[in-house]
């Protein structure tokens, strides 16, 4: 008989409870030594939280079943426990410190140190050593402020390798990433596998987990489906049929046909300067318009200028000497505070929910009324019991999973967070609507249903712009797509002609004819 390694992790039959909620219910995982293993499901579906088991952020008494980790019990306390075991967790959410160092961040709170005094030289030159090995070419003293987010991944796995990881977590981590920081960091995660470290995904782009992961289990509803080796006979369906429960014979649903208006809103020579360098120009003359009814996309590779047009339309939100016309039904029409961009009828959706999207600290309910609250009040005075009937209408029609309207956003899913968002803009009834990454984050279920509301939207004539960097995204879901480069406008391509490879040619040439 041939002898089977043991594996590295092994959780049985873990159950966490909130309350009266079951997050995970008797799930298992098997991650054997030098593998890459992906863990997939829907927003809900429990990943994060077993992940949170498994480091000790969710400490041991607080769920049911048992953690074997490298052939001993992993009753974790903390995480400082788990990760003196050599498991190390990077979430999504980056928890890096801005203002420090490459150098200082790796060693936050592992600082080379002798009677409380810190050796930079030492600090310096072991940091060098792990920047070379996940491929980073930044000096160690660089500050994170100034490096971009694929850069700054590579620094919390630098980080991770200081502490000798055995197991490294990563949690959604290409999805802030164009996809040229996104191939280096998979082939970095490829890198360290065939140098004997072991990894677990949890990721929405299946590409991607096909790509690099030896096997997936498949989470839903907080219970284990299935564990599947990837291999030729594994298709992105199966998986998406194990983390739904469903068939999705189409990822974007069938459009009922209606007609498109007249022009409703128009941008004209819109220029826009860098906050910090006002020589710099990030938005430079662009003019665009969307008619009623009509679904216009904004594709661009990263630093194009989509997100700082949007912003910069919305209330000046970003930027410095912002010029050029806004446009709404025939007249000129100012937009130079948020307050007066709502009372135009216009609304921006960001890509950054938790920071600018939502208060985590507010209730769903208060959360859809924030942006029309005299819609809910009298006198400055806000009507509770109509603020919580407001918030119970869009929980179910926008099938929010919560317990009730009294949930707070920050407990919520990516993708139950991302509809509190769209929940928010469409009670305040917009004309115009602005969707900066709409998907970011989520599953593909999520997305399903979010596709579906963008298009119920544009049925009813509102104007949706939709701001996305997959291309296969605004292309199932536009009418028309516009390009940028470097701020500028270089391409405008019709639905039928959308194919990815002239979005892409747009997206890399210069000023449009």
């Amino acid at each position: 008989m041939t002898s089977r390694t043991a594996p590295l992790l092994e959780m049985r039959d873990i159950t966490k409870r909130f309350g009266p909620v079951t997050a995970l219910h008797q799930v298992n995982l098997t991650v054997q030594p030098g593998e890459i293993h992906a863990i997939c499901g829907e927003n809900g579906a429990g990943k994060s939280t077993l992940m949170k088991v498994l480091s000790g952020i969710y400490p041991h008494g607080t769920y049911s079943g048992e953690i074997t980790f490298d052939g001993r019990p992993g009753d974790f306390k903390d995480i400082r426990s788990s990760e003196r075991r050599g498991i190390a967790i990077i979430h999504q959410e980056l928890a890096l410190v801005p203002v420090l160092s490459i150098a200082e961040n790796i060693f936050l709170g592992n600082e080379h140190a002798s009677a409380g005094v810190i050796s930079w030289h030492e600090t310096t030159r072991h940091a060098q050593r792990l920047l070379e090995r996940v491929g980073l070419r930044e000096s160690p003293g660089t500050r994170i402020s100034d490096i971009g987010v694929g850069k700054q991944q590579l620094v919390e796995i630098a980080k991770a390798l200081s502490k000798k990881v055995k197991l490294l977590i990563l949690d959604e981590p290409t999805a802030a990433l164009n996809d040229e920081d996104s191939r280096h960091l998979l082939d970095l995660i490829g890198e360290l596998r065939a140098q004997g470290l072991t990894c677990i995904i949890i990721s929405h782009k299946l590409n991607e987990v096909m790509r690099v992961a030896d096997n997936i289990t498949i989470l839903r509803d907080g219970q284990t489906i299935e564990t599947l080796a990837v291999d030729d006979a594994v298709t992105e369906e199966h998986i998406i049929r194990g983390m739904v429960g469903r068939d999705m014979v189409d990822r974007f649903p069938a459009r009922q046909p209606h007609p498109i208006g007249d022009v409703t809103f128009e941008i004209e020579g819109w220029t826009v300067y860098h906050p910090l360098d006002q020589h710099r120009k990030v938005v430079d003359d662009v003019s665009l318009h969307v008619r009623r009814g009509e679904v216009v996309g904004l594709a661009g590779l990263m630093g194009a200028g989509r997100t700082e047009l949007a912003m910069s339309v919305f209330g000046r939100s970003y930027g410095k000497k912002a010029g050029g016309r806004v446009i709404k039904d025939g007249k000129e029409i100012q937009t130079r505070t948020v307050a007066e961009a709502i009372a135009h009828k216009i609304a921006y959706a960001t890509e950054d929910r938790k920071h600018y999207g939502l208060n985590l600290m507010d209730d769903i309910a208060r959360s859809v009324t924030l942006a029309s609250l005299p819609k809910v009040s009298k006198m400055s005075v806000i009507n509770e019991h109509l603020e919580s009937v407001v918030g119970e209408r869009f929980r179910k029609d926008m099938h929010i999973k919560a317990q009730s309207v009294k949930a707070t956003t920050g407990n919520l899913s990516g993708g139950n967070q991302q509809k509190v968002v769209l929940s928010k803009w469409i009670f305040a009834d917009p004309d115009v609507l602005i969707l900066d990454e709409p998907t970011r984050g989520i599953d593909v279920g999520a997305k399903y249903e979010i596709y579906t509301i963008i298009n119920s939207l544009a049925a009813q004539g509102k104007a949706v712009i939709v701001i996305s960097s997959e291309l296969p995204e605004l292309i199932g879901l536009c009418d028309r797509i516009y390009t940028l480069n470097e701020g500028r406008l270089t391409g405008e391509v019709a639905r039928e002609n959308a194919a990815q490879e002239t979005l892409m040619r747009y997206m890399m040439k210069g000023r449009t004819e």
